[in-house]
């Protein structure tokens, strides 16, 4: 093949450090669209983002020659810098350590968006750390509960 075709649809989850709620709206209506520059100078795409005041869901198409560590290493240590320097009140915010990752089928695409639109609905019945360990499972992904969570 002469090419390189790729469709790499990922849904990104990561929380702010012990799952502090730092994500008021105000700042999240700002972050949100910084985030999502930060990806596309990456060359990447975001095609919705959202989250709640303790996590940020990425859904994104990535390249095929970048690497989703690289990625969300820059997205988190970029828009961390970027929260102090725009909320200077925010001095002791932190994202946690690590993120999951999930593929997403173009089929999919709507209910991810859904998913991620409804935030605010679904954590009335469900938080952060049921929702983390839900999706986990769902998408098969083995881990230790005692390492998911800083």
């Amino acid at each position: 093949m002469s090419g390189t075709y790729a469709q790499i649809l990922l849904h990104v989850v990561f929380s702010t450090k012990h799952r502090e709620p730092w994500l008021t709206s105000d700042v999240a209506e700002r972050l949100y669209p910084y985030m999502s520059g930060i990806v596309r100078a990456a060359k990447g795409v975001v095609y919705d983002v959202g989250g709640m005041p303790d996590h940020v869901h990425l859904y994104l198409r990535w390249r095929p020659d970048g690497s989703v560590s690289d990625l969300m290493r820059t997205v988190k240590a970029r828009s961390s810098k970027w929260v102090h320097d725009t909320f200077p009140t925010l001095g002791a915010f932190a994202w946690q350590e690590g993120y999951s990752a999930f593929s997403v089928s173009k089929s999919q695409e709507g209910a991810v968006k859904k998913y991620i639109a409804a935030q605010a609905e679904h954590h009335k019945k469900e938080d952060f750390t049921s929702e983390l360990l839900r999706l986990l499972r769902a998408h098969a992904v083995e881990f230790e509960e005692k390492y998911v969570f800083d």
